[in-house]
């Protein structure tokens, strides 16, 4: 490793983007390494900033500021008259992602006592990242901007290969005609939806995108201003061959918006802020889809989008949502009817449809991880389900993930379970309040040291995360 160039540690590192324990050991080795990891680290710093640690990033990008913008700024701030010492790297030049919402957000937690006077810092910040030699290739836009960023030097040649934007409707002309102007890569687009006090001309963004492949509304208030919507919905028909990714939290308006996504692959439902029926789903036909993400959506509209698809699924994430016995075998059937590749599901079962189960266990023979959620009003037969899993889940099958809220899983038919995985690939298994379970981790640790078990622990959220 130590005879390796600098451009194959580079590509070697870059598979460890997201490890961050293992670059943070690879600075430590020699200077080699630390150069080729630094860049790696800065790319994205946002995403490795943790609570309490906004301090140290703020120090570090204020010490890229030159000593007469620290002198003339240390009017308003103390601390920067202090003595800071030119960094070894020039950590800036690195970030290819800008992400303008964290800095606003630890410039305002870090000088919280002088509300009078962030602007001026916050600006000179900015003007720090956008800079003609800088090119970014995500850039997230704050709510409330009181920076003219068109106007600063350099911003052309930064935000014109953006791929990625996330910024809210209500923003402001100034710095949305700068976006329209520089942007014309973009093909990833976050639009956070502030209630009534919208700026319509922000179709003009999504009409302006070169090839649009992702496209997120993103809702905020409990109102919904369904003609404001219905325009953002409409704008997006000039792209509907290209959008392969839709997201959206709140009911869609427009029913041929949905169906005219002919190469649509993924769609994410978040229905947490209405309680609406979501009819549009039963006329909407998605062949090509192959994930489905569901919360709080009905489980009628959710059944009848399954049933128009092509065989393609193969991830289906349906949140808890209440429903009855009858809707609940319907999606069952629906699901082992029309998603032979399937490979993970997340769906909660009611007691009464757990021979369903079998049905679809039997049609889904891809199926690698399933999440199970018993319904709180159902004494839920687990015994009967762990029969089933052992006798006819596919061999392809052993991640497990079993959610319940109230009567916690007997340990006798935990038992049964293990007992009867033997000679299978080691369960990864993941439980609610292991606590409620006596002795359940004297019985893990036992089927642990016989193989059946490789990991088990506590279900705290998420979905498939063991993937």
């Amino acid at each position: 490793m130590s005879n390796l160039n600098n451009d194959i540690l580079y590509l070697i590192f870059e598979e460890l983007q997201d490890d961050d324990n293992s670059l943070y050991s690879c600075l430590l080795v020699n200077k080699t390494w630390c150069e080729t990891t630094v860049p790696i680290l800065w790319k994205d710093p946002w995403k490795r900033l943790k609570n309490g640690k906004e301090r140290s990033l703020l120090n570090v990008i204020i010490s890229h500021l030159s000593k007469e913008s620290r002198n003339n700024l240390g009017q308003h701030f103390d601390f920067l008259i202090e003595s800071y010492q030119n960094s070894l790297f020039n950590y800036i030049s690195f970030c290819r992602h800008l992400n303008l919402n964290e800095i606003q957000r630890i410039i305002d937690v870090e000088l919280v006592q002088e509300k009078s006077s962030i602007s001026i810092i916050r600006n000179e910040i900015i003007n720090l990242f956008i800079n003609g030699n800088a090119n970014y290739k995500t850039l997230y836009i704050p709510q409330q901007l009181d920076c003219q960023i068109r106007l600063i030097p350099g911003t052309e040649s930064c935000f014109s290969e953006i791929e990625f934007l996330s910024c809210h409707t209500n923003i402001n002309n100034n710095i949305l005609f700068g976006l329209i102007e520089t942007c014309k890569s973009i093909k990833q687009l976050e639009l956070i939806i502030e209630g009534n006090d919208n700026n319509y001309e922000i179709v003009k963004l999504i009409e302006s995108a070169g090839n649009l492949f992702k496209i997120s509304f993103i809702n905020k208030c409990l109102y919904v201003n369904e003609s404001f919507c219905k325009i953002l919905e409409n704008s997006l028909i000039r792209h509907a061959n290209t959008i392969e990714n839709f997201k959206i939290s709140t009911k869609p308006l427009v029913t041929k918006v949905l169906s005219s996504f002919a190469n649509l692959k993924r769609l994410e439902l978040d229905n947490s802020y209405e309680n609406l029926p979501w009819n549009c789903l039963n006329y909407s036909s998605l062949p090509c889809l192959q994930f489905l993400y569901a919360k709080g959506v009905p489980i009628c509209a959710l059944t009848s989008l399954i049933a128009s698809t092509s065989g393609q699924l193969i991830e289906i994430k349906i949140d808890h949502i209440p429903h009855e016995e009858i809707d609940n075998k319907r999606i069952i059937q629906a699901i082992y009817q029309k998603c032979p590749n399937l490979r993970y599901l997340k769906l909660m079962l009611r007691n009464r449809n757990i021979l369903e189960l079998k049905n679809l266990l039997v049609n889904c023979r891809n199926l690698s991880g399933l999440f199970i959620i018993s319904n709180m009003v159902d004494t839920f037969g687990w015994d009967n389900l762990f029969e089933i899993l052992t006798e006819t889940s596919p061999t392809s099958l052993f991640r497990f993930k079993f959610s319940f809220c109230y009567k916690p899983i007997k340990l006798e038919f935990l038992k049964f379970f293990f007992d009867n995985w033997k000679d299978r690939h080691s369960l990864v298994l993941q439980l609610s309040r292991l606590d409620n379970i006596g002795n359940i981790g004297d019985l893990i640790e036992k089927y642990k040291a016989d193989g059946i078990i490789k990991k088990c622990n506590e279900v705290c959220g998420g979905d498939f995360e063991w993937i």
